[in-house]
């Protein structure tokens, strides 16, 4: 009988953003995301869960190796988002307001296409310690 298992690798980054929308005054930003629309930006020290749910192999013992999974995170998420500001300094919020909604799915769609097919994939993203979001749903 297989069992299917879930390991959890958990990341940091801190990274700053504006959630504005340009086709919009500065009044109707202001009364849709209120002080995260402000015109200098704000940053957050965000926490990030990559789970990976599959069965367990039985040579390894491993769902997957949690030291790939590390590496796969650093180089795909940490090294592209961490320390930067997410409106200015990167391709994917360019024309995409970088709400923590937002971020979680891109983040899904940069480490997707390298987890084995046959693995389920979550990512929970903490923007701060009481608001986090994940995906998918």
């Amino acid at each position: 009988m297989n069992k299917k298992v879930a390991v959890i690798r958990r990341e940091h980054f801190n990274a700053a953003h504006r959630l504005y929308n340009e086709n919009w005054s500065d009044e109707q930003n202001m009364a849709t995301f209120g002080k995260c629309s402000l015109p200098h930006y704000h940053g957050h020290n965000y926490e990030l869960e990559i789970k990976v749910i599959g069965e367990i192999d039985p040579v390894t013992g491993f769902v997957m190796d949690l030291k790939e999974l590390s590496d796969l995170v650093n180089d795909k998420v940490i090294e592209r988002f961490d320390h930067k500001n997410l409106n200015v300094d990167t391709e994917e919020f360019k024309q995409l307001n970088p709400t923590a909604e937002n971020i979680a799915v891109v983040i899904y769609d940069l480490l997707r296409p390298h987890i084995k097919p046959s693995f389920e994939l979550f990512v929970r993203l903490f923007e701060t310690p009481r608001n986090f979001v994940e995906y998918p749903a």
